[in-house]
């Protein structure tokens, strides 16, 4: 038998107490986001009636909402959780990268790493959400509009520059790779090379955790399609290919630990040692919108292994903000008040 199929789910259990105390401290950290900026673009109307030229819906629109997406929703749920988030990422000289600018400075984070590239797309997600008067909205057409170019040597440039200035004042680094071309394994590398002072280094990305293999990385947190995509396999139920992907991917990237998000099925963590441990899905398993979720959990694992926590506590954090997250409609955050309660809550439970 190999040790895959012998290996056996750790303990769940942690000291909630503790969990509050992490949480407690997230105001005192500062942490960088280095990846691509989303804008999330909802766009709500009423249904009037069906088309005359096609059998499609026509909405009479009632209002457009633009929120941070992708790699601009980790650092916006830094800030919500109280940290001090330095994010450093391009946005095109559109509407769209004003907005997101406007937005981050309205809620007082630094925007000095954001760099505005000339000719450049913001990436952006349209979603058209249509209901009755006394509905709530569904999501009906999503439309994306993404970058035609690359970004230049001569931006990528200024990116490692603000990078490598705004890492030396970080407690943690987080990385969200959303395929759109700020985030590279490379421009990390170049980025990192002088930094002497070690801190945890987390990533997500959507393709291609094992790029990643040299720069760095102490923790990545993919979802369970992203790591059935690296290495093109099915898990579905099956724990076993779940634990030897995982520790493939462990291995190959040198990661402390590797938190698998799995929608109803909770998270799995994987740690040096062949240790696999399960959390359950925190609250109810019938998510009301799972858009971004991935991103709250990145920015709750990184803020608590930059407060030292262990990556077993940490993962829990993770966990619970993740299951408040997916509890709001749209690309949502979780505040540190928010993530206190949840946990004082569990802890009140399981005290009673």
């Amino acid at each position: 038998m190999n040790r895959a199929s012998a290996q056996k789910p750790a303990t769940t259990s942690v000291d909630l107490v503790a969990l509050a105390e992490c949480v407690e401290q997230f105001s005192s950290k500062t942490i960088v986001l280095f990846g691509d900026f989303v804008a999330d673009e909802f766009q709500y109307g009423e249904i009037s009636r069906v088309s005359r030229e096609a059998p499609v819906l026509i909405l009479k629109h009632r209002e457009t909402q633009l929120v941070p997406g992708g790699g601009a929703n980790a650092a916006n749920n830094l800030a919500s959780l109280g940290a001090r988030a330095l994010p450093v990422s391009a946005v095109g000289d559109d509407p769209a990268g004003d907005a997101l600018i406007a937005y981050f400075r309205r809620k007082r984070v630094d925007v000095s790493g954001i760099q505005r590239v000339k000719g450049w797309i913001t990436p952006t997600k349209t979603r058209f959400l249509a209901g009755w008067a006394h509905t709530a909205a569904q999501q009906v057409l999503r439309v994306d509009t993404e970058p035609k170019s690359n970004l230049t040597d001569a931006v990528r440039e200024k990116l490692r520059k603000s990078l490598a200035a705004k890492l030396s004042r970080a407690h943690a680094l987080a990385v969200s790779d959303y395929g759109f071309g700020v985030a590279s394994p490379q421009l990390l590398q170049k980025a990192m090379d002088k930094r002497k002072a070690a801190i945890p280094v987390t990533l997500d990305a959507r393709y291609d955790l094992h790029a990643y293999s040299k720069a760095g990385i102490t923790a990545a947190t993919p979802n369970e399609a992203e790591l059935e995509a690296q290495h093109r396999i099915t898990i579905g139920q099956n724990i076993e290919e779940l634990a030897r992907a995982g520790r493939e991917t462990l291995v190959a990237m040198r990661l402390r630990s590797l938190l698998v998000t799995r929608g109803r099925h909770g998270v799995a963590l994987l740690e040096g040692g062949d240790r696999l441990t399960h959390i359950p899905v925190h609250g109810g398993d019938q998510a009301v919108d799972v858009t971004g979720a991935g991103d709250t959990v990145l920015a709750a694992y990184t803020l608590a292994l930059a407060c030292g926590a262990s990556a077993l506590e940490a993962a829990h954090i993770a966990n619970i903000a993740g299951g408040l997250v997916v509890m709001k409609r749209g690309t949502a955050t979780v505040s540190r008040e928010e993530l206190l309660e949840a946990i004082r809550g569990e802890a009140s439970g399981a005290a009673s």
